[in-house]
Formats: C-alpha cells, structure tokens, sequence
C-alpha cells in the first residue's frame, strides 16, 4: 500500500461586510464558520476543496476603501451549514434537509489584523497580483482562490 500523499495547504479570500463580520469581530470571537454563502460556486467550494490549515486573506467589501483587512485559517474543512435547516434563522432554507444538505460552512480563526486595508486599488496596482481573482472585472465570487506567491505579495503588503 502507497502511502497517502499530504495535501498541500492552500489560499483563499473570503470577502465579508464588516457590518455583518468584520476581521475585528473574528479577532473579538477567535473563531467562527463561515455562514450565509448562498451561491453554488462558492458553496461548492466550501464543500470540497477549502480545507484545516488553509489561510485565507479577509476582505472588506462593500465599504470604502475596500480591500483584505487581514488574516484567518481554517480550523475545519466544509461540513452542513446548520443555519439551512434552523426555521427561525435569516439563512434557513425549505428545500434543505438532513438528507438533502444545500449549503456547507468551514470554521476560521483568526490570525491577524493588517494596520492598514490593503485597499483594492492597491492590488490592482501591484503588477504581481494582475491575475488575481479579486481585481479582474466583474468577479464578485465571496470566496475566490488565490494562489501562495499572491497571498505571500499581499501579507507582505499587509504587514509592511
């Protein structure tokens, strides 16, 4: 028998309204999941590739400035939003059961808070992050891949 080959850590930007979750309310808790994504494409990465020792850049949005306000890691991959099955909850949904589970949640803790947003204007002028998901037009994915030598540009400009 082979023996299983470890899976390397990957990167992520989660983009959050601070006035629903803000980096500050992550570095109050230490922790959370990661609830209310409601889009296929995101959930489906909540579900299946976002994994335990991922690090993920927390993005402001729908604020000025916008940008990656600082750092979480995912302390457990995707499992069943419990918010989707809960009547009273904003997130709850009809069509979700235990048998037929629609949305998934990770848990992150917090890492560290930037002294300043890396604004978006500011990735958009850092030639090493041009294919970044984040500045390319008309991506408004909440959960979007970044690769290890981007994430690496943006915790350098994070911490300068």
């Amino acid at each position: 028998m082979l023996p299983r080959m470890a899976r390397a850590k990957r990167y992520w930007l989660f983009k959050s309204e601070p006035d629903v979750y803000s980096i500050d309310d992550l570095k109050r808790d230490g922790s959370t999941y990661w609830e209310g994504v409601r889009n296929y494409q995101a959930r489906n990465l909540l579900r299946d590739d976002i994994k335990k020792g991922d690090e993920v850049l927390f993005y402001h949005s729908r604020i000025k400035p916008m940008g990656v306000a600082g750092i979480a890691k995912v302390t457990r991959g995707g499992y069943a939003d419990p918010s989707q099955f809960d009547k009273k909850h904003k997130y709850f949904d009809p069509k979700a059961n235990e048998d037929n589970v629609r949305w998934y949640v990770v848990d992150l803790s917090f890492v560290s808070k930037f002294d300043e947003v890396v604004t978006l204007e500011d990735l958009k002028a850092e030639a090493k992050l041009a294919d970044m998901m984040v500045v390319q037009r008309g991506a408004r994915l909440s959960i979007q891949p970044v690769t290890a030598a981007e994430f690496k540009v943006v915790k350098k400009m994070g911490t300068a």
